[in-house]
């Protein structure tokens, strides 16, 4: 790996943005990656770029100013609990905890200085996996998502870089804070690939929505059933990635690299193995420099098994960004495991992939296929339509 190839974005602080002891979204799964990444000798503590807090100006780029005020109030204790619901603060999705703005603008500007870094050309990658929280919206907190820093990232690409960006969003929820906040605009294309909406949070992502004025055809939703496993899961992804690039001709591409897409997540029902995510980094690379000339930031996400999954699918991202992917093959380290070992609630697992006879043997498997790629064929409609047209029209 040379140094001007990938950013790695990351410190202790990272770490604040805790909700408390027992809620599902919590940081130790980072702490568990950068531990994994530093053993296998893929991330020297002196390459990594400790992020700098967004200051509200740029938490405003997409968050409404009084919601940010509350968020401080809500942080020093200072917020009553009918004005925090107003908010979506104070939920069990969403629970107040100290200093939280604090914590949240960490996140927001570890991923603007993931941008930073890449567009002023100091690196082609940059990896903030403390990021990716696309539920956020405007004034309102939403799914474990207080401010949405891959939004403000994407307005920040958009006013001082006018940049076309497309975002790829491949958690099993669906990204609609990212979407809403774009829905109308041309020069930003969301893809989300995600569960249906039918049996998961935020109940959102169907084909059906497109984008609207301008932004119609800019907004991508594929909507996978239940149970989808790897090889159906990987053929939309590659399917709907290689159009959408072909369609938009990205400047830069920002992925949202949620885990929970994995059948040991205790919040979701897909069906993935750890094959999926590692397969889902190559594409965003090979992408990135087809058509953006290396530019790719990539945030994290969800992913709620943190012993056994999200580790090793965000060093897979990393792994791929920096040029080390060959490291990810094998037996996982042994100093890592013996680390972790007193502390895991789950045995840690032992090799980068699972064992075959591990994974569970998912019923329906032709019926969820078939559906899978009837949904992908009725999302591209129009994109494909569009890129016939255009080749009509050039020859």
């Amino acid at each position: 790996m040379t140094k001007k190839n990938a950013a790695f974005i990351f410190n202790q602080e990272q770490l604040a943005y805790k909700f408390s002891d027992t809620h599902p979204f919590n940081p130790t799964r980072l702490e568990l990656t950068v531990d994994l990444l530093q053993t296998l000798g893929a991330l020297p503590s002196e390459e990594m770029i400790a992020p700098r807090k967004a200051v509200d100006q740029e938490i405003c780029l997409f968050h409404e100013k009084n919601y940010v005020e509350a968020v401080k109030k809500g942080g020093r204790g200072e917020l009553p609990p009918g004005t925090a619901d107003n908010y979506g603060l104070g939920t069990d999705d969403t629970p107040i905890f100290a200093n939280m703005h604090e914590a949240s603008s960490l996140l927001v500007g570890g991923t603007i200085q993931a941008v930073e870094e890449v567009m002023e050309g100091r690196y082609k990658h940059a990896a903030n996996l403390g990021g990716g929280l696309h539920h956020g919206f405007r004034g309102k907190a939403s799914g474990f998502c207080i401010y949405n820093d891959s939004a403000i990232a994407i307005q920040y690409l958009r006013k001082y870089y006018d940049a076309r960006v497309l975002y790829i969003d491949t958690d099993a929820h669906h990204g609609d804070g990212v979407q809403w906040a774009f829905y109308d605009d041309p020069s930003v294309m969301t893809l989300s690939i995600h569960e249906t909406g039918r049996y998961l949070f935020p109940g959102t992502g169907a084909i059906t929505e497109k984008g609207t004025g301008a932004g119609y055809g800019y907004t991508l939703n594929i909507p996978l059933d239940a149970f989808t496993e790897d090889e159906s899961f990987l053929e939309c992804y590659k399917i709907a990635v290689e159009e959408a690039c072909a369609f938009f001709q990205p400047d830069v591409i920002v992925t949202q690299n949620g885990a929970d897409a994995h059948y040991l997540d205790p919040l979701t029902h897909l069906a993935s193995t750890l094959h999926t995510f590692k397969m889902i980094p190559k594409l965003a690379h090979q992408m990135a420099h087809t058509y953006c000339e290396g530019r790719w930031v990539a945030v994290g996400g969800g992913g709620y098994d943190i012993w056994r999954v999200v580790p090793l699918a965000w060093s897979y991202v990393w792994l791929e960004m920096s040029g080390c992917s060959e490291l990810a093959q094998g037996a996982l380290p042994q100093e890592w495991r013996n680390h972790w070992m007193t502390k895991a609630s789950d045995p840690l697992p032992e090799y980068w992939e699972e064992r075959k006879d591990l994974v569970p043997c998912v019923p329906r498997r032709p019926e969820i296929n078939e559906k899978n790629a009837q949904t992908l064929e009725k999302s591209l409609y129009y994109i494909q339509r569009e890129l016939r047209y255009s080749h009509v029209r050039r020859s």
